[in-house]
């Protein structure tokens, strides 16, 4: 059942994303006075088709869920040539170079704009996020040597404001990718305000498809360890845990939270731990036995504690909410160059390359999670779309751009037997990195 699950929501996040970039090219050939053969969805033998229009455009599913095409009117193809006279007008290489730019570029720009549209309904809708007040931290961690306390709520990150745990992270391991200094803002106790600096060089360290803010020594705030539930015939039962007790101490030391309790107890198992208890006005001390977990071997006392972060609503109203999703948008373009950038000069691993394995594992996942994180996973995978497509190789629609560039600047077309030599080069480049992106895959996969 969760290989079908995953599956469909693979199905549901890439299909509508490779029909709106196929829509982008068509619309705009249809714009340019370009004819349109055929609309394909999926590649390799048509499985069904039908022809709709004035110009009897050819609407196909095929039979290779992989990607989609629009074929049009092309002298270049044979098949694709123009077998009346009166169609040349009509024939792509007849159009001016700006207009096959735009033809081209209407794909990419589609995938984007669809992204900054599904962010700006997400934000214009609310999101409920765990908010940016930080846990107790080691004082070992970079943050405390910083100069930040636990319970403080950073509201800034190099001057751009932060709302959300999921803004934090996004602005330091923007920080971390341009190897620059994080200075963060914070609110400490009643409104008072003080700023922390993490150097350089300790960003330029992180791993950024790692856990970056726990590198950092930040964890999430969480509520005092109130006793929310205690199961029967467990430890904490036996002991005498109450519902609405607070745990206070183990064994003299303090206990802050409930993920502090947790811990504490998953390192005892068997172990008589010394429980000091506030139960309305009484302070208790309870002995606590932990029962050993037959499976993973830590310890077990069968009760439910108060553990979940604080929560704010990240909402905006119509307007700031699609300037909100097109920085955005604009960020994630970047990062990713960036990134693409440092994979090539050898700073960031190629591991990262991820194919549709790892992409139909994380649909699933965030399908599961509920409808918004599976938009914001769809809004991701489009830029990522957007951007991969306008890489200068041949036979993706950056390649053909490229092309296009070196037109407009020596005013010629390239010569075609210099594109057919590209073109198969750009085939064999893609399935080498057709090829990592799938090992890859495999490799997180076993």
């Amino acid at each position: 059942m969760n290989l079908i699950h995953t599956l469909l929501a693979f199905i549901l996040a890439l299909g509508p994303l490779i029909i709106f970039h196929e829509l982008g090219h068509y619309v705009v050939a249809r714009l340019c006075g370009v004819k349109v053969l055929r609309f394909s969805i999926g590649m390799g033998r048509i499985v069904w088709s039908r022809r709709f229009g004035p110009d009897q455009t050819e609407w196909a599913i095929s039979a290779l869920p992989i990607g989609g095409y629009v074929k049009m009117l092309d002298a270049r193809d044979p098949s694709t040539a123009p077998t009346d006279d009166r169609d040349l007008p009509r024939e792509f290489t007849h159009q001016n170079v700006w207009k096959r730019i735009a033809i081209v570029a209407a794909g990419p720009i589609a995938n984007f704009i669809l992204a900054i549209l599904v962010m700006a309904a997400l934000f214009m809708h609310g999101k409920e996020e765990p908010g940016t007040r930080l846990r107790a931290m080691a004082p070992t961690s970079a943050v405390y040597m910083a100069g930040v306390r636990g319970g403080d709520v950073v509201t800034a990150v190099n001057g751009r404001p932060v709302q959300s745990w999921t803004e934090l992270r996004w602005e330091i391991v923007r920080a971390a990718i341009d190897k620059r200094a994080a200075e963060l803002t914070l609110r400490g106790t009643g409104t008072a305000t003080y700023r922390a600096v993490l150097p350089a060089d300790r960003m330029a360290s992180l791993d950024v498809d790692g856990d970056v803010l726990g590198a950092l020594g930040m964890q999430l705030w969480r509520p005092r360890p109130v006793i929310d539930k205690v199961l029967p015939d467990g430890a904490a039962a036996r002991a005498g845990l109450r519902q609405g007790d607070l745990v206070t101490s183990i064994d003299g030391k303090a206990i802050t939270d409930g993920i502090a309790f947790i811990e504490a107890v998953r390192g005892a198992a068997g172990k008589t731990l010394q429980v000091g208890v506030q139960r309305g006005d009484q302070q208790l001390m309870l002995a606590l036995t932990p029962d050993r977990d037959p499976q993973s071997g830590k310890g077990l006392v069968k009760l439910m504690i108060a553990q979940a972060p604080e929560m704010v609503t990240v909402k905006a109203g119509p307007l700031d909410a699609l300037a909100k999703g097109a920085q955005r948008t604009w960020e994630t373009s970047a990062m990713t160059v960036k990134m693409i950038a440092k994979m090539i000069v050898g700073e960031v691993s190629l591991k990262n390359v991820t194919g549709p394995i790892t992409i139909a594992d994380v649909a699933g996942q965030t399908a599961r999670s509920g409808l918004e994180p599976f938009l914001e996973f769809i809004a991701f995978i489009s830029i990522s779309l957007g951007v991969m497509n306008l890489l200068p190789i041949p036979v993706l629609d950056g390649g053909h751009l490229l092309y296009y560039s070196l037109e407009v600047l020596t005013g010629r077309p390239l010569p075609a037997r210099i594109g057919e030599i590209a073109q198969r080069a750009g085939v064999g480049l893609l399935f080498m990195l057709m090829a990592l992106a799938v090992f890859n895959d495999l490799v997180r996969l076993l």
